[in-house]
């Protein structure tokens, strides 16, 4: 078992209610402590509830469990974003803020930082790649790319490890979205699971670099198994997965539940969705840390219909 103390921070979101179970497998379970703003369950073991906007709290939790690594995962995602821009950028900022100098006054080893496609914009049009100019145009954005510089900054000036993946929308059949403006990708599979018309927020041709959960968790720990003289890159990875529309998606859907049907209602998400790129690469992932995908989009389809319809006790 690797001796790590880690803290993840945002442990009940999408990302991180199922990478804290992920970690537990490879790290133990007493080795990975979970923290957020909601109250813990009987199910919590080894769970903090923490305001990550409180870095004196933060900080007493780093010394509690003699904490090695930080994930932070919590943050105002872009369509919610959007929605209130001024308190979104103070809490995104704020909060890395606090994880930044609490890991740097508490000898912390390691950060990880989830950076986004969000911080492309208007300039990419395609194709985004590692170095392609960061014009985003929503807040959520912003505050992701800003948090990349201050990666590079508090690497460079105090030598703290921060690494840091630009995801895709994630897919996956174990959490919900969080109101991001790749949702669609997730719901959709619960809707033709349970036998619902889909309607989506999303012109039928609109495409999107998205991964599935699966590989997200493999490329982050990869990431940060990697020796440090790997990491070329201290801002943050490009990584892709696979690239699809709604249309796409739901043709692989109808493969497997041909009576499944889609409408398309665009609305303010769309906007967001025109402003990023529709493919990422990834050459640099691929070269530094041997980053792989595993999954297509038929082979997720096939795998997130199987997983929702056990939840669901229903046969295809």
């Amino acid at each position: 078992m690797k001796s790590e103390r880690i803290l993840v921070i945002g442990s009940k979101g999408q990302i991180g209610s199922v990478l804290v179970d992920f970690l537990r497998g490879i790290y133990g379970e007493q080795n990975v402590i979970g923290s957020d703003l909601r109250d813990a369950s009987a199910a919590d073991s080894y769970y903090e509830k923490l305001n990550a906007a409180d870095a004196t709290a933060m900080s007493a939790i780093v010394k509690k469990y003699k904490i090695t690594q930080i994930y932070h995962l919590a943050a105002i995602l872009s369509a919610k974003g959007e929605l209130d821009p001024l308190n979104t950028w103070q809490i995104n900022m704020q909060t890395y803020f606090n994880v930044l100098e609490v890991a740097r006054e508490n000898g912390v080893s390691k950060i990880f930082y989830p950076s986004s496609i969000a911080v492309f914009g208007d300039d990419v049009k395609v194709e985004a790649y590692q170095n392609s100019y960061l014009d985003p145009t929503t807040v959520y954005g912003i505050s992701k790319a800003a948090g990349e510089n201050w990666s590079n900054y508090y690497f460079k000036r105090y030598g703290l490890d921060i690494r840091s993946i630009r995801y895709p929308g994630i897919i996956s059949h174990q959490s919900m979205p969080g109101g991001g403006t790749t949702d669609y990708a997730v719901d959709i599979y619960h809707k033709a699971v349970e036998g619902k018309h889909f309607e989506c927020f999303l012109k039928a041709d609109t495409t999107l670099p998205m991964i599935y959960m699966n590989d997200a968790l493999d490329a982050t720990v990869r990431l940060m198994e990697a020796s440090a003289e790997k990491i070329k890159l201290r801002t943050s990875y490009n990584l892709a997965g696979m690239s699809f529309s709604p249309q796409e998606v739901a043709a692989s859907i109808q493969q497997l539940i041909p009576d499944f049907t889609i409408s398309y209602k665009p609305d303010f998400r769309q906007a967001i969705a025109d402003s990023w790129p529709e493919t990422i690469d990834d050459q640099a992932a691929r070269l530094d840390w041997g980053w792989r995908p595993t999954y297509n989009l038929d082979s997720m389809t096939a795998e997130m219909i199987a997983e929702l319809s056990k939840k669901n006790s229903v046969l295809i």
